[in-house]
């Protein structure tokens, strides 16, 4: 039997950014998947700056804009007029508070394997191939079978494994929810011959239903969106007939149906759900991605300090701060998806998201700043930015010149504000940072 103190059911970017926080606190543990191969399609291409934020302090951050690109605008195209309409991305220039301001299209598969990339560095890989079963827990740790025979016993599991999660399953737990659209939807991957890359097209009249077609950056190919049963199972005719423009190749697709479901609870003992084994998106408003890594990156710290000795009781601070962002971010997704509106920026940059009510967020305001909220970038009196000293995965207070101090969590929340220091915090020393421009965190 093999041991190891954490084991990540699902190599998605949920999966690979908590096993990403995980590897440079130094905690053990194993990532299976239960593909044989990486994921291969565009399907969560949005990422939204709350997301860039995270992946800065993952050490990724340069990848991922290499990888993508602003959002295209969105051309409608009416028989022969061709009118170009506004973006599903804001076009914000970055401020000292505010470095990453608008969304960022970067194709999952590429996500993905630029966090694969960032793990390897830490000598850890993905074990493909290997699905889980089942597993039984106690009081002391989790016990989990392989499909390839192997017996693995850890303290914690972790189930980051999709919306059809072995371990939500096993847990009993049901995705509670409805579909908001009864039709199927398609998406694919294709590479379509001589059509302008500059935009993202649709045509919204194709057999009663609208076909889109966006540009993938990085790539030769475009994402296609639409109704299943529209489009039929020729896909290349249907595409032809409807934009004149030929599919060259289909790399990809799937069919899924559009809902908004979630669980009930994120912890059942030893055991933890993240990002779609928790709650399924629709596509609208780019959130499902974006909460499932924020899923990880809230877990990620709050293990390692139990595991290193700290209170079991942090670990139910996950549900309570998590489930109910899940929740207000379905409620998001499905008001934009009913209403199409492709208004989105602050409503869905997941910069405003806080832990306000959490238990462990205590003081004072300053501000316009509240324990529980995110932490936003500063100019220092050095003149360096308060994020590279937040890089780490260490707590931080800011000393600011009245003597009241801003501890900030791991994962960028404050966590208290007020007079009293804090020596350590998740089990680690806390950082000291002096600041000369209290404003800049009172706006």
């Amino acid at each position: 039997m093999y041991e190891t103190k954490i084991i990540i059911a699902g190599a998605g970017p949920a999966g690979l950014t908590l096993a990403l926080d995980l590897a440079r606190r130094g905690i053990e543990f194993r990532i299976i998947e239960a593909a044989d191969a990486p994921f291969a399609g565009s399907r969560g291409k949005g990422i939204q700056p709350r997301t860039l934020e995270i992946m800065e302090d993952l050490g990724v951050i340069d990848a991922i804009l290499a990888a993508g690109g602003p959002y295209p605008k969105l051309r409608v195209h009416l028989g022969p007029l061709s009118l170009r309409a506004g973006s599903l991305g804001t076009n914000r220039r970055p401020t000292e508070s505010v470095p990453y301001p608008n969304l960022w299209m970067v194709p999952q598969s590429r996500t993905e394997s630029i966090l694969r990339e960032r793990l390897s560095s830490f000598g850890v890989q993905v074990e493909f191939g290997k699905a889980l079963t089942t597993f039984r827990q106690d009081e002391r740790g989790v016990e989990a079978k392989l499909a390839t025979g192997e017996t693995v016993r850890s303290d914690f599991l972790v189930g980051c494994d999709g919306g059809h999660s072995t371990v939500r399953k096993t847990l009993g737990l049901n995705l509670e929810g409805e579909s908001v659209d009864q039709q199927p939807m398609l998406v694919a991957d294709v590479e379509v011959e001589g059509l302008d890359r500059r935009d993202w097209h649709i045509w919204p009249l194709t057999k009663g239903a609208p076909l889109g077609i966006c540009p993938l950056p990085g790539t030769p190919l475009f994402q296609l969106t639409a109704k299943a049963e529209k489009i039929g199972s020729d896909i290349e005719s249907t595409v032809y007939r409807a934009t004149g423009h030929r599919i060259v190749r289909v790399s990809w697709s799937s069919i899924y149906r559009p809902a908004v479901r979630m669980v009930n609870r994120f912890r059942v003992g030893r055991v933890f759900l993240a990002g779609d084994a928790a709650h399924v998106h629709p596509p609208t408003g780019g959130q499902g991605l974006n909460t499932g890594v924020q899923d990880a990156y809230n877990l990620g710290w709050k293990l390692a300090h139990v595991l290193r000795g700290g209170p079991d009781s942090l670990l139910d601070t996950y549900e309570a701060e998590r489930l109910p962002i899940a929740a207000a971010v379905l409620g998001l997704s499905k008001r934009l998806y009913q209403t199409r509106s492709i208004k989105r920026g602050d409503a869905t940059n997941q910069l405003t998201l806080h832990y306000r009510t959490s238990p462990l967020s205590s003081g004072d305001a300053i501000g316009s700043l509240h324990p529980g909220d995110r932490m936003p970038d500063g100019r220092l009196k050095d003149g360096s930015r308060l994020f590279n000293h937040l890089h780490g995965g260490h707590a931080t207070e800011i000393i600011t010149p009245d003597e009241r101090r801003i501890l900030i969590r791991p994962d960028g929340y404050i966590a208290h504000i007020g007079t009293t220091h804090f020596a350590e915090y998740g089990g680690q020393p806390t950082r000291e940072v002096q600041s000369g421009v209290p404003e800049a965190f009172a706006r």
